[in-house]
C-alpha cells in the first residue's frame, strides 16, 4: 500500500498524493478526466516499483482530493501547475519524470508553461489531449455530455458509456465496476467546467527541451491517434510509441509493453 498524503495547494485545495517508495528516479503518474490514481493499478503491481520511485496523485476534483465546484478552480492553468508542483515538493521528488494520461496531457503542459522545465527530467504523454482540435476527438466521446448531467441516471449512463470507450476490448467485470465507482466520485459540476476550459498548447509543445515520450493506442476512439502524432511532431526530439489494437488506456490494455517502454525511457 502507498503512503498517502494530503497536500495543501496555494489556493487552499487539498490534493491526495500517493508514494509507493523506491530508490530510483521518481516517476509521477497523473491520471485523466474523471479518473483517479487507481487507474494506474497495473503499474503499481508490475515491474516498475522498486526500480523507480513511483508516485501518483488525484487531480483536484477527483478521487480523495478536494472537489470545489466553482469554475474558477479549474479554469486557470496555473492552479493545475501549482498542484503538481506542490506534490513534487511535499514528496521530495527530485527532478521526476511526469506521466500524463488524456486530460493529464493538458496538466503536463500547464506545468511546463507556469513552472518551467528545470525541475523535471522528462515528460510522457499517454493518449493525451493538449488542445481543443476537433479533428483529434473521436466517436468514443459521445457519452461525455451525459456525464455533465445533474440527473443521476443520465450521469451514470454517460459514465458507463465513457468507460466502455476507454478500452478497445471490454474490461473484466471487476475492473469495470471499480473504475465506475471512482469515476462517479467526480461531481457533474467538476466535469462540466473541466471540459469547458479552452486550451491551445502548441506553443508549449514546441518549447519543450526535456526528453519526451508519446504513447498512444492506434485503436483510441476518445482521443484519436492523430493527437499523439501531433504532439510528437511538435516536441523537438520526441519519441513515439503507437500500440496496434489498443484503445485509450495503453497502460491498462498493454501493461507489460507500457511498463517496458516507460522503464526504457526513464
Amino acid at each position: 500500500m502507498p503512503a498517502t498524503t494530503q497536500i495543501a495547494t496555494p489556493d487552499g485545495v487539498s490534493i491526495a498524493a500517493y508514494d509507493f517508495g523506491g530508490s530510483g528516479r521518481p516517476v509521477l503518474l497523473i491520471h485523466g478526466y474523471s479518473q483517479s490514481y487507481m487507474c494506474w493499478g497495473k503499474q503499481f503491481e508490475g515491474s516498475l516499483p522498486g526500480r523507480f520511485r513511483l508516485a501518483a496523485m488525484d487531480l483536484r476534483g477527483h478521487g480523495a482530493s478536494d472537489k470545489p465546484t466553482d469554475a474558477g478552480s479549474y479554469e486557470d492553468g496555473k492552479r493545475w501547475a501549482d498542484d503538481v508542483a506542490a506534490v513534487i515538493e511535499r514528496l521530495g521528488l527530485e527532478r521526476p519524470v511526469l506521466v500524463g494520461w488524456s486530460f493529464g496531457g493538458r496538466v503536463l503542459c500547464d506545468y511546463v508553461r507556469h513552472r518551467g522545465q528545470d525541475g523535471i527530467s522528462g515528460l510522457v504523454y499517454v493518449g493525451a489531449a493538449t488542445n481543443m482540435n476537433r479533428a483529434h476527438a473521436g466517436p468514443g466521446r459521445a457519452s461525455i455530455p451525459n456525464m455533465f448531467s445533474d440527473d443521476l441516471a443520465t450521469n451514470i449512463e454517460g459514465t458507463r458509456g465513457f468507460l466502455r470507450a476507454c478500452t478497445a476490448e471490454p474490461m473484466p467485470a471487476h475492473d469495470y465496476e471499480v473504475a465506475l465507482a471512482y469515476n462517479m466520485v467526480v461531481p457533474a459540476a467538476v466535469r462540466r467546467v473541466m471540459m469547458a476550459r479552452q486550451v491551445d498548447n502548441d506553443d508549449v509543445l514546441k518549447s519543450i527541451r526535456v526528453p519526451t515520450l508519446v504513447i498512444h493506442g492506434e485503436g483510441d476512439t476518445i482521443r484519436l491517434p492523430e493527437s499523439g502524432r501531433h504532439i510528437a511532431s511538435l516536441v523537438p526530439g520526441a519519441q513515439g510509441a503507437f500500440y496496434p489494437g489498443v484503445g485509450h488506456s495503453p497502460f491498462y490494455e498493454a501493461p507489460e509493453r507500457f511498463d517496458a517502454d516507460l522503464a526504457a525511457f526513464v
